[in-house]
């Protein structure tokens, strides 16, 4: 645990009592801090209250009276497209507002920390897709090489649930944009941006308060070495404001889509060889074609940016090299689940908008594709641009007919998840993949997508062994 600094004798509240929620209100009670605890949930109260935690609501008149800042928990509206009326009163009692995030960056360092001959490093790692996966890999091939390494944010341990750091080991946090947004405090020393497609706009106001969401990552205190995918026009620019000019290598720059040239520091992928260059001249190179737990040119993404974090930290070529072939992949991002009679399954749930699944389907070939959900802003007819190699769609969900209608490949109306797998496994043939990308958000009818891909995977594990 990371206990919380600066509220010794002070009541501060928090609100959200998920996994987050209760412990950021552990490790405030553990840096001597008075938590004052709400959830809409009375479940989620209880289980506080069980801890000897206080909750009060907060949402009453002079709630905030004496209370010193306000912790919020991720998914709990705090700008648009309104705040939430808890942050609404703090605000309007001119409370501060932080998460999680911020506290963590103010409580992390310790005195402790003098008698390190390598003080320990934070990896934060943001943008709209790969960053799980990002995330997993950097602290895989950091752990693969012997360093000290944990876990954290939205993947992992909570961020105030990990360990203090020792000498010489490494924090690795995936961050959304709800978490970079409203964190006060946000001091990485190595700081990943991997793209940006459109999503969660009605939380950040349209695209313009999502990347700014994004971007504080790197100028609240600014990381020592930004790495940046620059693929799209915000990435772009991100780099080139944080740049001191065409050689800084303070700014590292990945792409996928095309060969980078300059005297600066490139890590780029192309026709599945990673390629490093510095000051020009090539550093070094890595197939990753024979990599099964990084399929895809979104997964080289992926490994470049690991691979640019992990050799700002000093790490060697072949280590990093040997460290991705043992990397086992991520569950439901791409995660190949089962191959039998030359059929392929992967199941890549976490597809849950329009770009991560039309990254999806340029990974495979010979794909029958299970698709569908509750379709998010912006519908779905991009998707059309990519579904040469689909062989035919099964479309699951509550509005599975409208959203097949949208759809330029051959489909077939399913619903359920049951219903998909049955199908398409029945028309698969040897060297076709039953790929799960639904390309939609999974609550018209499941918790989350991690149960639908289980639910997938459940589905498919039955049938085989039928």
């Amino acid at each position: 645990m990371i206990p919380v600094k600066g509220f010794t004798g002070q009541k501060v509240a928090v609100l959200g009592l998920g996994r987050s929620g209760l412990a950021t209100a552990r490790a405030l009670r553990a840096g001597g801090a008075e938590p004052v605890c709400w959830d809409d949930n009375p479940a989620a109260r209880e289980t506080a209250e069980g801890e000897g935690f206080t909750c009060a609501d907060l949402r009453k008149h002079g709630a905030f009276d004496g209370i010193a800042s306000l912790i919020v928990s991720p998914g709990i509206p705090h700008l648009y497209p309104e705040p939430n009326p808890v942050v609404a009163a703090a605000l309007d009692a001119g409370v501060p507002v932080d998460n999680d995030i911020g506290l963590f960056f103010r409580s992390f360092a310790g005195p402790e920390w003098n008698n390190y001959d390598t003080p320990p490093r934070v990896i934060a790692v943001t943008g709209s897709n790969g960053k799980s996966t990002t995330a997993a890999l950097i602290h895989h091939i950091l752990t693969e090489a012997g360093r000290e390494a944990q876990l954290a944010g939205n993947i992992g341990r909570g961020v105030l649930d990990i360990d203090p750091g020792g000498d010489g080991s490494v924090v690795v946090l995936e961050l959304s944009s709800y978490q970079t947004e409203l964190a006060r405090a946000l001091t990485p020393d190595v700081a990943v941006f991997t793209n940006l497609s459109p999503d969660h706009l009605d939380r950040h106001g349209g695209m313009g308060g999502y990347f700014a969401a994004k971007r504080r990552l790197f100028s609240e205190g600014g990381p020592d070495r930004a790495i940046i995918g620059v693929d799209e026009t915000e990435g772009a620019f991100l780099a080139g404001q944080l740049a001191e000019g065409p050689s800084d290598d303070r700014v590292i720059r990945i792409s996928v889509a095309r060969k980078l040239t300059g005297p600066g520091w490139q890590v780029f992928a192309r026709k599945g060889f990673l390629s490093e260059y510095r000051k020009g001249r090539q550093a070094g190179s890595i197939d990753l074609r024979a990599i099964k737990g990084l399929p895809g040119a979104h997964n080289h993404q992926n490994a470049c940016a690991a691979y640019a974090a992990c050799r700002s930290l000093g790490l060697a070529p072949r280590v990093i090299e040997d460290a991705l072939h043992s990397y086992p992949g991520l569950p439901h991002r791409s995660q190949i689940i089962a191959e039998a009679d030359g059929v392929t399954y992967v199941n890549d749930s976490k597809a849950t908008n329009v770009d991560s699944a039309l990254k999806a389907l340029m990974a495979f070939k010979k794909i029958r594709w299970i698709c569908g959900g509750l379709e998010k802003e912006g519908g779905i007819s991009a998707l059309n641009t990519a579904t040469g190699e689909v062989i035919k769609a099964y479309v699951i969900g509550r509005e599975a007919a409208s959203f097949a209608m949208q759809l330029e490949a051959d489909t077939r109306v399913c619903t359920t998840m049951e219903a998909a797998v049955a199908q398409a496994m029945a028309d698969a043939e040897a060297g076709d993949t039953v790929l799960l990308a639904p390309a939609a958000a999974s609550f018209d009818q499941y918790d989350n997508f991690e149960q639908r891909g289980e639910d997938f995977a459940a589905q498919v594990r039955r049938r085989l062994t039928e």
